[in-house]
């Protein structure tokens, strides 16, 4: 036998619901979507203690022999993406024929670290500003090196590593002819194999199509672990 009911099916029940609570009817669609997450890529960063011959490292950052007076780096090692590490590679094979070679002071820049910088020396000349293009170290394809001779010593050049006067910009007038024919070598190595040189500074070199390539915020101690992916900087 059949038992009575009230008379209401699942439908009719839903509907009183929605008609107590109206907000019941769009929360659904009020919920916005998980915004997507970013993609971990493959960072292509390496140690230039790959490279060979050899460059000589000087990592000022590593110390607080900088012109920002801190320790930035944990250890004194240079990282830079793997398409640098190439042309570097020729630029020392090219050198070496003549008995000189390169010292690197900084490649691969972590963008907090950059960002440190621009705080303390807001001047694009110089640091480059994280707020606009995140900076070219930050993606491993600058790098700030010098000349040296086959048993380290350094070449005479311009002025000291992070020289922040005119004397550092390139073409100053205030060279000596010593200083601009080592200058000058320099530049053209590292220009035949697809760097740029920078204007206001005679050591730092930009890769060629450094826009197409990632700002990166990898850590140091990461990058010392093995860690091969990292998250490209928004």
């Amino acid at each position: 036998m059949k038992t009575k009911g009230h008379g209401w099916g699942k439908g009719a029940f839903l509907s009183v619901l929605i008609c107590a609570h109206p907000w019941l009817a769009f929360a659904q669609e009020a919920t916005p979507s998980p915004a997507a997450q970013p993609m971990a890529v493959e960072h292509n960063l390496v140690n230039v203690g790959m490279i060979y011959p050899a460059l000589l490292q000087e990592i000022r950052y590593a110390t607080t022999y900088n012109f920002t007076g801190r320790t930035l780096y944990p250890f004194p090692t240079a990282f830079v993406h793997r398409d640098v590490a190439t042309a570097l590679q020729k630029v020392q094979e090219e050198l070496g024929w003549e008995g000189l070679g390169l010292k690197i002071y900084d490649g691969y820049r972590p963008i907090s670290v950059q960002a440190k910088m621009w705080s303390l020396v807001p001047d694009e000349r110089y640091v480059s500003d994280p707020g606009k293009s995140k900076g070219k170290h930050t993606r491993g394809t600058a790098v700030d090196v010098t000349l040296v001779d086959r048993i380290g010593n350094d070449l005479k050049m311009p002025t000291a590593y992070d020289d922040f006067t005119e004397k550092a910009h390139r073409f100053s007038k205030k060279w000596s002819a010593l200083e601009r024919k080592n200058s000058l070598k320099l530049e053209a190595v590292m220009k035949k194999h697809g760097f740029t040189p920078f204007p206001y500074e005679w050591w730092h070199y930009d890769y060629k199509d450094w826009e197409k390539y990632p700002p990166l915020d990898i850590t140091f101690e990461e990058l010392g672990k093995g860690v091969k992916t990292a998250v490209p900087a928004p």
